[in-house]
């Protein structure tokens, strides 16, 4: 009798740990959100959630979205230690009449997003820092990025796949 039990138990321990594996990525797409990035500061990873909305935003070509991205990044930005070059850099996304104006001002909010990040020491996942040679009027200009793949910030869906990958940061 206690031999059977012990089975049964162990027949039904295996079958419940077998159902646990991973149903709910069935037929989905792997997610590389930022929830697949952490930092040791959890106030830099906050504000870095905030950029990736606003990235977002502008490939989507959704100024209203980029606008209010930019104002929950540079109320997280409060928050983080030497941060203060970048909340300046956000405010002219705010500030911006167009789309263009929040893409032009989005370069400098990514430079020196990328100085912080660089900075923050990653406890968990990469950061890809990205660069479209066409932005800015040829002149150039970087953004980071969860994710290989290109999705251009600076031109949206007119060139959505123009850029590289020019730094791994981990």
């Amino acid at each position: 009798m206690k031999t059977k039990l012990i089975i049964a138990c162990l027949v039904l321990g295996s079958w419940a740990a077998n159902a646990q594996h991973d149903h709910a990525g069935h037929g989905a797409e792997k997610k590389t959100d930022q929830s697949m990035v952490m930092f040791k500061d959890a106030t830099l990873g906050k504000a870095y959630e905030h950029y990736l909305h606003l990235k977002d935003a502008l490939v989507a070509s959704n100024q209203d979205e980029a606008k209010k991205a930019a104002g929950e990044l540079q109320k997280s930005l409060a928050n983080v230690k030497n941060s203060k070059m970048v909340a300046d850099e956000v405010a002219k996304v705010t500030a911006a009449a167009d789309l263009n104006g929040q893409r032009e001002a989005f370069s400098g909010v990514s430079d020196m997003m990328a100085m912080l990040v660089k900075d923050g020491k990653l406890s968990m996942g990469m950061i890809y820092l990205e660069y479209c040679p066409m932005a800015n009027n040829n002149s150039g200009a970087y953004w980071l990025s969860n994710e290989k793949q290109i999705k251009n910030p600076y031109f949206g869906d007119k060139m959505l796949k123009c850029g590289s990958v020019k730094e791994t940061i981990q």
